[in-house]
């Protein structure tokens, strides 16, 4: 199977390889390029978004300033199969390879790419024709890996490509260089891949982790926030609770004035956690690839803290958009989930954590699609006690400062129980 089709008739027919990205799936995308007679027009069909609509002007203007010709005609791009919704700007390298291959520009060379494999091409186009970094080259990495296609990507998301790659990945920074290495004059070199780095990586992790114990030092195996619970100093039983938490996979609820230490206890809970493995550490990667931050490489291996504000709404913590992006419970996948003030979060955003903290997954349903994304997470809460418990009065007793507290106490109050009744709001009148 060839990466470039041809019609050996028309000779106005070409098809480059590429992928979408729909939630943790990436399908392969035929990005279908035809020149036509006919009045002067550019068209992308294939349900393409907004992004890859305005790809025409970014691809006519690198067209130019590389010094190719942009074909006078009917241009036709199809972006198939035209049921999947295409985004980003990873399709203005493809389209515009296809048309210099359709307008018989460049012409493939088959020595140089290898005439049964295939290679998926990657990139948004600058207006220079300099090539720029593309969201989610992770993921797509990872499903080219499993049909053995190679990939071209931008020089900055070869880091990236190369994580979750197992076959050819080559990287370049213009136009001209993926052109050059098509026609065979300036074939890119295949980068050398990350398996043994990635190895080596995640092995270092779980022998700092196993160290602590005896050069006491800070180990940033776990976590991803490079703290340790080592730096804390008394907080006996607060630290024997998260050993505890941390062995069991419990989920904790710790009560405190402010300034007792509960955050920073809480962000140093990663690094009592085992270190990931490789295929674990690949899917938290993957998340990350897809949502709006992106991955960051110096991340690879370490487990995720995430610590959502209590203002955060039930689609910025579940997850949802019109996207369908991954929320915070998805981004803390194999790690922790930190709600600080947690009676300040609303009741319904509290409600949504019950089945993902169930089933350790979360399905984001919209119009357009349906998505699921894992949500195995470990949930450490934080709260300040209510006015009336901090100073030791009962609610409803008459003291000084008469204090007003819809909470109430049981006649045997359980340790569990106190802590769940004082969550409600309560305060001083004056």
């Amino acid at each position: 199977m060839n990466t470039f089709r041809i019609d050996e008739k028309a000779m106005s027919l070409a098809r480059i390889a590429c992928r979408a990205q729909i939630g943790l799936d990436a399908p392969l995308v035929q990005v279908e390029v035809n020149l036509g007679s006919g009045l002067p027009m550019f068209c992308i069909v294939g349900l393409p978004e907004t992004v890859v609509k305005e790809s025409k002007e970014r691809v006519r203007a690198a067209l130019l300033n590389s010094h190719f010709e942009f074909p006078a005609g009917r241009i036709t791009v199809n972006l198939a199969p035209a049921d999947l919704p295409k985004e980003g700007g990873r399709f203005d390298l493809p389209i515009a390879l296809g048309i210099l291959i359709a307008s018989r520009q460049i012409k493939p060379c088959s020595q140089g790419l290898g005439v049964d494999a295939v290679t998926e091409f990657y990139g948004e186009l600058g207006l220079g024709g300099e090539l720029r970094p593309t969201r989610g080259l992770l993921l797509a990495a990872a499903h080219a890996s499993r049909y053995g296609h190679g990939l071209v990507v931008p020089r900055a998301s070869a880091h990236e490509a190369l994580v979750a790659a197992r076959t050819t990945v080559r990287a370049a920074d213009h136009l001209l260089e993926v052109c050059a290495h098509i026609e065979g004059k300036e074939p890119l070199v295949p980068l050398a891949p990350l398996l043994a780095t990635t190895a080596a990586m995640l092995s270092k992790r779980r022998t700092q982790i196993g160290c602590v114990s005896d050069s006491h030092e800070p180990a940033t195996a776990g976590g991803g926030t490079g703290l340790d619970l080592c730096d804390v100093r008394g907080q006996l039983h607060a630290k024997r609770a998260l050993i505890i938490a941390a062995a069991g996979e419990h989920s904790l609820l710790m009560v405190g004035p402010p300034g007792s230490g509960k955050s920073m206890l809480a962000q140093r809970l990663a690094g009592l956690l085992p270190p990931l493995t490789e295929p674990e550490a690949l899917e938290v990667a993957s998340i990350a690839s897809v949502s709006a931050s992106g991955f960051n490489a110096s991340e690879f291996g370490q487990r995720p803290f995430r610590s959502p504000h209590h203002s955060a709404s039930g689609p910025a913590l579940v997850g949802g958009g019109s996207r369908a992006r991954p929320g915070e419970i998805s981004l803390a996948h194999r790690g922790v989930l930190f709600l600080d003030e947690l009676p300040e979060f609303k009741k319904h955003v509290l409600e949504a954590l019950r089945e993902p903290l169930e089933a350790g997954v979360v399905s984001v349903s919209r119009a357009a699609l349906q998505t699921q994304y894992p949500a195995a997470f470990q949930l450490i809460a934080a709260m300040n006690p209510c006015p009336a418990a901090a100073t030791g009065i009962p609610p409803g007793t008459v003291a000084a400062r008469p204090r007003r507290c819809s909470a109430t106490v049981p006649e045997s109050p359980d340790p569990c129980s106190i802590v769940w009744t004082c969550t409600s709001r309560c305060r001083a009148l004056k």
